[in-house]
């Protein structure tokens, strides 16, 4: 008997493994991807600012309120509509998400003027609004928590890459064919993606290969509870500082998003498109700037899980010197240079900030926990860095706004050094000393 019942069991199992170790990759490819269009429909818009500018003579202050105003609206709606997406389905929530800042992208292309195009970039934040949250609970489901940072740098970086084509894509096709051609390629390759998302994944596919948390690395759930309260999302002090550090750090990454091509056109004298391509370029550098922190915040911390909250403080120090170098400088080679290491580490505590929410939150409300990081990163950092540099540039010049802009980071350290402080004690609130259980 032995011998008839083991090929039974074996034989289905290794196809299972295979399909296991697949199908997260899978995963985490058409969500990235859908990130990606995210992003290059949010920031096309800054590829054609001077095209708007000199067609509708639009101030800087209007332009920046263009762009703020998606980031704006993803921070006011982040965390009901990621509690749509706990609730209702994830992979639906995703799918209905794309569909509508595609369709929303659209429109911009069709407008007629400041107030129309204002309304349509309105509603592609309120596409946007819970991707990010919902899309890397989704990605970090599937995965082990020891790659918590590095997934989430990872996944994140795919807007500084989505920006990238967004931005140097935007400017090519705005050139060529005009600026309202920008917009729509952005909408229709977002519409294709959304199509193939809901094909590949399924919510029972995602329930068939789910990780769930193991012991010691989240909060733990009472007995019989099968979600987590919502009061948690702000339970411990270290959460919260994690939150407001990671937001406050982004005001800088939503300022170069924005203004970057700008700056080159006006500080540099470069045509637009290549003004757009230079700018494209050093957003590209802040992507693999996100990849690489995480994995290094990953590595750093396997032993000690606190020093993640040391390599975010690292990041944004760093970033303060280079950028606030930068900045002071001439325009030139030597200013290039800077701005080329300040802007690797600009957006790298996005990882550690990523890793430490959902080392403090649980499963079964992550999207939701994500979503009120995305509040934060949105309403701190890529809402009000491109509006408020838009309001200095239209008062002191632009040169004279991006000097301000890395001053931000220093705010965004003390919080990161508050919120080291209160880990240990936040750790110890969640999970009793009691068990016996080293933080993750």
């Amino acid at each position: 008997m032995a011998m008839q019942v083991q090929p039974a069991v074996s034989a289905p199992s290794a196809p299972l493994a295979r399909i296991s170790r697949v199908f997260p990759w899978v995963v985490f490819a058409l969500t990235f991807g859908l990130l990606l269009s995210d992003y290059m429909s949010r920031q096309v818009l800054s590829a054609v600012f001077p095209f708007l500018k000199d067609e509708w003579g639009l101030t800087d202050t209007q332009l920046g309120s263009l762009t703020s105003i998606v980031a704006l609206t993803v921070g006011v709606l982040a965390v009901p509509l990621s509690l749509v997406g706990d609730r209702w389905g994830r992979v639906r929530a995703i799918v209905v998400m794309a569909v509508v800042w595609s369709l929303a992208t659209l429109g911009c292309a069709v407008a007629a003027g400041y107030g129309h195009l204002l309304l349509s970039r309105l509603m592609i934040g309120v596409g946007e609004a819970a991707y990010g949250s919902v899309g890397l609970a989704v990605v970090l489901a599937v995965f082990s928590a020891r790659k918590r940072a590095s997934l989430t740098g990872a996944f994140m970086a795919a807007g500084s890459f989505g920006s990238v084509l967004g931005v140097a894509l935007g400017g090519v096709l705005a050139t060529q064919f005009g600026w309202r051609w920008a917009f729509a390629v952005m909408g229709i390759f977002g519409l294709v993606l959304a199509a193939l998302y809901g094909v590949v994944i399924t919510e029972r596919r995602l329930a068939a290969h789910r990780l769930d948390d193991a012991p010691g690395t989240g909060p733990a759930l009472s007995a019989g509870q099968r979600r987590a309260k919502l009061t948690t999302l702000f339970s411990t002090p270290a959460v919260v500082f994690a939150y407001l550090g990671g937001g406050l750090q982004l005001f800088i990454t939503g300022s170069m998003f924005a203004w970057l091509p700008s700056y080159f056109n006006r500080a540099h004298g470069m045509e637009t498109d290549k003004a757009a391509k230079v700018a494209a370029l050093f957003i590209l550098i802040m992507g693999v700037g996100m990849i690489v922190c995480g994995m290094v915040t990953d590595r750093v911390g396997r032993g000690r899980p606190i020093s993640k909250w040391t390599t975010a403080i690292v990041f944004a120090a760093v970033t303060l010197v280079f950028l606030g170098a930068a900045f002071a400088v001439k325009p030139g080679g030597a200013q290039l240079l800077l701005l080329a290491v300040g802007c690797f580490f600009a957006a790298g505590t996005t990882g550690p900030t990523g890793a430490m929410v959902a080392r403090l939150t649980h499963e079964s409300i992550r999207a939701t926990a994500f979503g009120t990081l995305t509040f934060f990163n949105n309403v701190l950092g890529l809402a009000a860095g491109p509006i408020v540099t838009g309001i200095l540039a239209d008062r002191f010049g632009l040169q004279t706004a991006m000097k301000y802009v890395p001053l931000v980071a220093v705010v965004a350290i003390v919080l990161l050094f508050l919120g080291r402080r209160a880990y240990p004690a936040s750790i110890r609130r969640l999970e009793p000393a009691a068990t016996g259980e080293v933080p993750a």
